[in-house]
């Protein structure tokens, strides 16, 4: 069918109309322009390429029950976790004029002055075994537990923005934020291997133990920090109890003395402690100290891993509210 352009109305100016005649166009009806017809080659062949062009839906699958992690979606994400523990063990120490020195410094510090109050002064029993290396080895364990709660409960108000901002899984922020203690703990063991060497003490097969503690109290301390670090968000009191406790939970741990050197009377408190548990079974496998009662080894292996699950429980439960707080 034909069409025909006969007038055409232009406005410029102030409002006006100005009306202009123009000459007859005639459109012939061309094959070439009409539309494709249904069922045709090319009708199919566009209707293909939309097809393939169409965006996949997205699938969101709800939490269960327990509100347990969706593991995929953190595997997924592990690069962002990557970069995380990048960032927090370049950012640590910069700007500092001893850098990863201070890994050193802080233990050697701590554990002689420990060694003076603990071990000259008050002459507390340290099993035979120098008290400052006695000292350091708890040390070091301490400020792997230590460490790992600390940090884990303070990540998700340090990386507010990036929280806020950025799509993962939030279980990734306190998880990669231990990765830095665990540097800072493979540093400080080199020292206490080269004190090992220097007073001759020899730990025999114990040592090749050394991983499984390591492992369970990062377990403790990355559980504790998870539920920590879910009521943080909404409760910012919690980061000014939680240093008060955990100096609380350091003194009453035997890390400068050995159990022995406690009164009998008030010996189930230190007993009942698992600070006390991983410290011994730590001195046990670095110094060849005598070997702690079977039911910690039991109690630790068990306490661990629950304290992890609980703290991911608790963490998880509480992730929907952090939009809210943060």
């Amino acid at each position: 069918m034909s069409s025909y352009v006969r007038q055409a109305f232009l406005t410029r100016g102030r409002g006006r109309g100005v009306s202009r005649s123009f000459p007859t166009c005639h459109i012939p009806n061309s094959p070439n322009l009409r539309a494709p017809k249904k069922g045709s080659s090319s009708s199919t062949s566009t209707t293909r390429r939309l097809e393939v062009q169409k965006p996949k839906p997205t699938s969101i699958t709800p939490p269960g029950r327990l509100n347990l992690p969706q593991w995929r979606e953190i595997w997924r994400s592990r690069e962002v976790a990557v970069r995380m523990a990048q960032r927090d063990i370049i950012v640590r120490y910069r700007q500092t004029i001893f850098g990863i020195s201070w890994v050193l410094l802080q233990p050697l510090v701590t554990a002689g002055v420990f060694t003076i109050v603990f071990g000259v002064i008050a002459g507390l029993d340290s099993d035979g075994i120098p008290t400052f290396v006695f000292t350091l080895a708890a040390m070091l364990a301490w400020n792997l537990f230590n460490g790992a709660v600390s940090q884990a409960s303070t990540s998700m108000v340090s990386n507010q923005s990036l929280v806020q901002k950025v799509f993962f899984p939030r279980l990734i922020v306190p998880a990669s934020s231990v990765v830095s203690i665990v540097v800072d703990f493979l540093v400080s063991l080199t020292l206490l291997v080269a004190l090992l060497f220097i007073f001759g003490i020899n730990p025999g097969w114990p040592i090749l133990l050394l991983p499984v503690w390591v492992l369970l109290i990062l377990m403790l301390g990355l559980g504790l920090g998870l539920m920590a670090a879910a009521y943080l968000v909404k409760y910012r009191d919690v980061g000014y109890v939680l240093p008060w406790v955990l100096q609380v939970l350091m003194y009453a741990s035997p890390l400068a003395y050995s159990l022995n050197a406690v009164p009998q009377n008030i010996r189930w408190f230190f007993e009942a402690n698992p600070i006390t548990w991983f410290l011994e079974v730590f001195r046990w496998s670095t110094l060849g100290a005598e070997a702690p009662p079977s039911w910690q080894f039991i109690a630790l292996i068990v306490a661990a891993p629950a304290v992890l699950f609980l703290g991911i429980l608790v963490f998880q439960k509480n992730e929907r509210e952090f939009a809210d707080y943060i």
